[in-house]
């Protein structure tokens, strides 16, 4: 029996010497660990300001109708370019048959006036070459005539319009849609046989398309109200697009505006600028696009990454550890700088040739600081 716990005991005590190699070893190796290092370097640092948006053209119109009726012909595709004055499409015109019945019926009023008008003329211009009557008779009869010519000519344009939307169909005719400016048809929202409504006071009317000119381009987005104070009106921008990869367009802000809209939380003013597009650039209305407003920039400044920031949890103050053995680090509280989100400048705290430590934030290599 004292054999066996003499077995046991010399079991144990192996076991215990194991645990204890093992933490010694544990230790040791620690202590041994080689971290990395980086110095600071001299480096350019820009803030920027994003505004997102989309990329629309400036002058951009809708073509509607100046009578109602169904489309006739459309003479023109979206996307082709067009001149001003160019015929886009046609009408016809549908007349009500109430209006025509009465449009006849003025015409023969109006001639019967012109009849009798006319009759009377011819009797008083004998009479007044032969003496009979006075000047001021015959110029009285002259008077009468013209007008009740005028009231017929009236009475016969009115009923051509009721029918037919024109007097003469020329280019000049109602039913007639034509382009007010040069540039790209970009939509055609009606088709042929679409019934149109005509523009007037108390409605908008269809819009038979929309023409823009693709070369006068701007950009409108939304800026954060934190950074909106740093821009002005003027200022040189650069705005990038989704659908065209590694290509910047030139732009100059035009418009600020000195009201925001709250959207989801937060406070966003509305930002436009002027786009100068290359002729080589096939550039589409609608595009999104990003635009890159710099704020602050400062050149040759000694700075690092912002990696290698530590902050202390209880005064959150920026520190970071340098280098003064082998192995051997201490703790500098920094003053920070510009930071453009990688690189931070420094200006107190880390001179050039310091070597600073590059720290794991899942390792625990900080967590003496809150001691401090």
């Amino acid at each position: 029996m004292n054999k066996t716990v003499k077995i046991i005991l010399v079991l144990v005590a192996i076991i215990a010497l194991a645990f204890v190699l093992k933490y010694f070893k544990d230790a040791n190796s620690k202590d041994v660990v080689d971290y990395k290092v980086e110095e600071p370097f001299y480096s350019s640092i820009d803030t920027k300001a994003v505004a997102t948006g989309k990329l629309n053209p400036e002058e951009e119109i809708e073509l509607k109708p100046q009578i109602s009726g169904i489309v006739d012909k459309i003479l023109v595709e979206e996307g082709d370019k067009v001149k001003k004055g160019d015929l886009i499409a046609t009408i016809r015109v549908v007349p009500n048959e109430q209006n025509l019945v009465s449009a006849k019926s003025r015409i023969a009023t109006a001639k019967l006036s012109f009849d009798n008008a006319k009759i009377l003329y011819d009797r008083n211009k004998t009479l007044f070459e032969k003496g009979v009557i006075s000047q001021q008779d015959f110029e009285n009869s002259e008077l009468s005539f013209n007008q009740a010519k005028e009231s017929l000519g009236q009475a016969q344009n009115d009923y051509q319009i009721i029918k037919r939307g024109s007097i003469s169909g020329g280019s000049s005719a109602n039913t007639n849609i034509v382009a007010q400016i040069p540039g790209t048809i970009l939509e055609i929202p009606v088709r042929e046989g679409d019934q149109v409504i005509q523009s007037n006071n108390f409605n908008a009317g269809t819009t038979i398309a929309t023409i823009a000119d693709m070369s006068l381009m701007i950009f409108e987005g939304k800026l954060d109200e934190a950074e909106v104070g740093k821009v002005e009106e003027g200022k040189e921008i650069k705005v990038i697009l989704g659908a065209i990869k590694d290509k910047e367009f030139p732009a100059i802000l035009t418009f600020v505006a000195p009201k925001g809209i709250e959207e989801n939380g937060a406070v966003q003013f509305t930002i436009k600028a002027d786009v100068k597009i290359d002729s080589i650039t096939n550039i589409r209305a609608g595009y999104s696009a990003n635009a890159e407003i710099e704020i602050e920039s400062k050149d040759s400044v000694l700075v690092i990454r912002e990696a290698l920031l530590q902050y202390n949890r209880i005064t959150e103050k920026p520190f970071v550890e340098i280098m003064t053995g082998d192995n051997k680090f201490e703790k500098e509280n920094v003053e920070l700088g510009l930071s453009d989100g990688i690189n931070v400048e420094i200006t107190e705290g880390v001179k050039e040739g310091d070597k600073i430590k590059v720290w794991n934030k899942a390792s625990k290599d900080n967590e003496d600081e809150e001691e401090e």
